[in-house]
């Protein structure tokens, strides 16, 4: 027999504490009546003997600790899904916000999915094309994968999200089957509208689930939307047999609900207020990515979060890097001189990369001049130092060359075009003709066969790429 509980014994923002329950569980879902009409949903948080403590989904305004009735499911949170989810918008909770209706046919899975058992895992392998060719030659995303963008308030780090799922791409046979679950969690009306205009525009809003909470939404449904997103992503993946690519934004803001939630409860702060289980709950969302043997599909994931104060040690960014296989650091400096993407690639990496890229996977110089790129462009930061203390014109000729090498890289490979979808072949070749602005004996990263093979020998620089 299900009970019902008629009073409570705390109302503190989001959370209601209420005691002498009986065979409740943690994560059960709650039915909440308010002065008998109004409905509202929570979740159990904690459970201690026998008291517990709800979240509050639709917040707790009205709520007092007389005219409150609490009814236990005995359920966790759950949603129904079936293929019709693709081309539609879903908000935290996994509730149609579209004009389509609720889903009604397919089975109701728990959101609170576990990460991939580590024995179970297959080895990532083969990369996804994204089209942008800073990510695609040096920090290549990896079927399987889990990529972060490290970015900061004012850069780009939409217009970049957008652009991946625009482009983004399996080669292969396994290209018809490839697909994007994407999670929006504190954003503005305008940004929701802008990420819905921009996929209707490019056609691909057929391919691509979105689960969005707004900034003005209640913020325990903004911890759900991303357990959403991933529940539809492993049903896609491991029940459909597609390649999947989840995009996660912004996971500061996630972030910060975990941090608002953990102060209501009155827990004990960890690193600038944040709950010490940040890592174990980030992790729990991340390592929900990658392949499993004997099944077709694959989840790859890049999460998006803007680093306060581009402080790239913030506990956020700097535990996300733990948990991850590297990252993608949007720069301030490069936004500044205009150039999209303005991805740092120094700071970046893909720790998968290698086992991606080469023959069989892009093509076999891929690895070589990548490694070669990266060594340039490094020396490229060292001459500008050297000549910010001796001046540009007392610099020798070799290293007058590198500037000219990291001229080029900026402006020809680096910046593109918001709508330019360049094939790894194109970024391949483009990296060639700029890297052949060095001499050949400063290519010290590639061996002799390949240079011989894919050197030009026509390149010159003179403020543009050119050939004789």
């Amino acid at each position: 027999m299900k009970l019902q509980y008629l009073s409570i014994d705390k109302v503190q923002g989001p959370i209601i504490v209420i005691s002498g329950i009986k065979d409740a569980t943690y994560d059960e879902i709650v039915n909440i009546t308010v002065n008998n009409n109004e409905k509202k949903k929570g979740k159990i948080v904690q459970i201690d003997g026998d008291k517990a403590i709800i979240q509050i989904f639709e917040g707790s305004t009205g709520i007092s600790i007389y005219n409150t009735a609490i009814d236990f499911t005995g359920e966790p949170l759950s949603i129904r899904l079936s293929k019709d989810i693709l081309g539609r918008e879903f908000n935290g909770l996994g509730e149609a916000r579209d004009n389509g209706g609720e889903i009604y046919i397919g089975t109701k899975y728990n959101i609170n999915g576990r990460p991939i058992n580590p024995i179970a895992r297959s080895y990532p392998r083969n990369f996804i094309q994204t089209g942008i060719s800073s990510i695609d030659l040096l920090t290549t995303l990896i079927r399987g994968q889990k990529l972060p963008i490290f970015s900061g308030n004012g850069l780009p780090h939409n217009k970049l999200a957008t652009q991946i799922v625009r482009q983004a791409k399996v080669v292969g046979e396994e290209s018809e089957k490839f697909a994007v679950v994407f999670a929006a969690m504190g954003i503005k009306h305008d940004e929701a509208e802008y990420f819905k205009r921009c996929f209707l525009e490019a056609g691909v809003m057929e391919k691509v689930v979105m689960y969005i909470n707004l900034a003005d939404e209640p913020i325990v449904e903004r911890i759900s939307a991303p357990r959403c997103a991933l529940t539809a992503a492993e049903y896609l993946a491991f029940e459909e047999g597609m390649q999947i690519l989840v995009v996660m934004t912004d996971m500061t803001s996630y972030c910060g609900a975990l941090r608002e939630i953990s102060s209501e409860r009155e827990e004990v702060p960890s690193r600038k207020g944040y709950p010490g289980y940040l890592y174990s709950d980030l992790a729990a969302l991340y390592e929900r990515a990658g392949m499993i043997k004997k099944m077709k599909g694959s989840i790859t994931q890049i999460p998006i979060l803007s680093m306060p104060n581009d402080d790239i040690t913030h506990p956020i960014p700097d535990l996300t890097g733990y948990i991850t296989e590297g990252q993608i650091v949007l720069d301030r400096t490069i936004h500044q001189k205009e150039i999209y993407p303005p991805i740092n690639i120094l700071p970046s990496l893909s720790r998968l990369m290698k086992d991606g890229i080469g023959k069989g996977y892009t093509r076999e110089d891929h690895a070589e001049i990548a490694n070669q790129i990266f060594s340039a462009y490094s020396h490229v930061e060292e001459v500008k130092a050297l000549a910010s203390v001796i001046g540009e014109d007392e610099l020798s000729e070799i290293d007058k060359i590198y500037l000219s090498f990291g001229e080029a890289f900026e402006r020809e490979l680096l910046n593109q075009k918001y709508d330019e979808d360049r094939t790894i072949e194109e970024t391949l070749n483009l990296a060639w003709k700029i890297i052949s602005i060095l001499p050949k004996a400063e290519l010290n990263r590639i061996s002799e066969e390949i240079i011989k093979k894919y050197y030009n020998e026509k390149v010159e620089f003179d403020g543009k790429i050119g050939t004789n």
